[in-house]
């Protein structure tokens, strides 16, 4: 990134931390409000926290189906064996009795705007004053011939982490040497743009260490991906790629990567314009995506399957005093990431206080920053700033950019040392 150091970047997150939080201190409750929070992930545990922590008068529920949290991100690692899945397993307990948030272990299954409730699948009505839904992705079960959830023990997509992220591990581990592993992409827009590419990574790492006759096919129905130059220059220094010994092998749309049909008895994949065949010993299929599911059936998506959002507040386009975040909403240039929903929550926290309060809502600023990890020791990362322009977020010039290329082995360490402590330092966020 020239001329854009690593510290610099962290100096201006922290300016746009600062001034995502500036506002919250503005203005004594006038009367208890209820903000509801649908979903405990990286923008809604974070939106419910910052409201308490800026305001501990509002009565905060957040609605989560599961007591444990399974971090999407840095769950590749299981995958290679580097991490067990127990090592990014969370809980919720500090939140309730650290910040007084009110923990519902439920699902919400209906959402009535008129009325200002939520509905939970155990028969319990929910009444807010201003509501914040933040559920993750969907999957449009639909797109792939041969292909639904019906399938996904045999031909797991391990988009979600947890017990999917077993099953593929022991996939892996179970595969004869010489075996072949196929991954296939769905067309953008897709929660974490480089997963795919890292997943394959810690794959061939796997493979190199325990299976060196092995291989993984990355099927794409994209021509281009998140950090494709990086990627490709570590891929070339870890795994062989470019040669006829590669661990790892891309295949773009134009030369038939783009996924057509699964026949998941035969563990066979038909893909590219003639829908030719490719077996694998084991198949990692990532469905496409959309907003999440209480997102959709309350009427909070547009046509695209995903919900615009005012991109100042997160308040819906669609629905009144109903904010969405994280991977379900339209953010403007934001990708869909942890980093993001964590960023978006912030500032939609202080929206809510602003709305409820009666206060003023500061121009607010974004931060995304994401590393992939390639190997051992061996990280590179993506890192930008985001600032609201005409309505829209929008990068800030100058203020965004990747690590470098041909970076030495040192450097490439410390991009690794860095994911670890930004890993740590965003589930604290999040769970401390």
């Amino acid at each position: 990134m020239s001329n854009f150091t690593r510290r610099h970047f962290l100096g201006l997150a922290a300016g746009t931390a600062a001034a995502g939080i500036a506002g919250y201190y503005f203005i004594a409750p006038r009367a208890k409000k209820k903000v509801v929070v649908i979903g405990g992930g990286a923008g809604g545990v974070i939106a419910a926290k910052y409201i308490r922590k800026a305001d501990n008068m509002i009565d905060v529920t957040l609605i989560e189906p599961n007591k444990d949290y399974y971090t999407c991100f840095m769950s590749n690692e299981v995958l290679s064996g580097v991490h067990t899945i127990d090592s990014i397993k969370f809980g919720y307990d500090k939140l309730s009795s650290q910040y007084g948030i009110n923990m519902v272990y439920d699902s919400a299954i209906a959402i009535d705007a008129n009325a200002k409730t939520v509905r939970l699948q155990g028969g319990t009505t929910i009444a807010y004053d201003r509501l914040i839904v933040s559920p993750g992705v969907d999957y449009r079960w639909d797109a792939i011939d041969g292909y639904d959830e019906s399938l996904i023990e045999k031909i797991p997509h391990a988009w979600k982490a947890g017990s999917q992220t077993v099953i593929l591990r022991k996939q892996l581990e179970a595969m004869k040497n010489g075996g072949t592993v196929i991954i296939t992409v769905p067309p953008k827009p897709f929660r974490c743009p480089p997963a795919p590419y890292e997943r394959a990574s810690q794959i061939a790492h796997y493979m190199k260490q325990h299976k060196p006759q092995s291989k993984v096919l990355i099927f794409d129905a994209n021509q281009a991906f998140a950090k494709q130059p990086l990627f490709i220059e570590g891929w070339k220094k870890l795994y062989g790629y470019g040669t006829d010994k590669s661990f790892i092998e891309w295949i773009p749309p134009e030369e038939g990567g783009e996924l057509v049909a699964v026949d998941a008895e035969e563990m066979t994949i038909y893909a590219g314009e003639f829908e030719d065949e490719h077996k694998a010993d084991v198949l990692n299929i990532v469905p496409p995506q959309k907003a999440g599911k209480i997102a959709i059936e309350s009427g909070l998506a547009d046509d695209t399957g995903w919900c615009p959002v005012n991109q100042q507040t997160f308040e819906s386009s669609l629905q009144k005093d109903i904010h969405v975040i994280g991977d379900s909403c339209i953010a403007g240039a934001m990708p869909k990431s942890a980093y993001s929903a964590n960023s978006q929550a912030k500032v939609c926290a202080q929206a809510v206080i602003s709305a409820l309060e009666g206060g003023k809502m500061v121009e607010p600023s974004f931060v995304n920053t994401c590393y992939s990890l390639i190997g051992d020791d061996f990280a590179i990362s993506v890192a930008a700033i985001y600032r609201l322009k005409d309505g829209k977020i929008q990068a800030t010039q100058g203020a965004s950019g990747t690590s470098p290329l041909d970076a030495s082995l040192e450097y490439r360490r410390s991009e690794a040392a860095y994911a670890y402590s930004w890993y740590k330092n965003i589930t604290s966020d999040m769970f401390s």
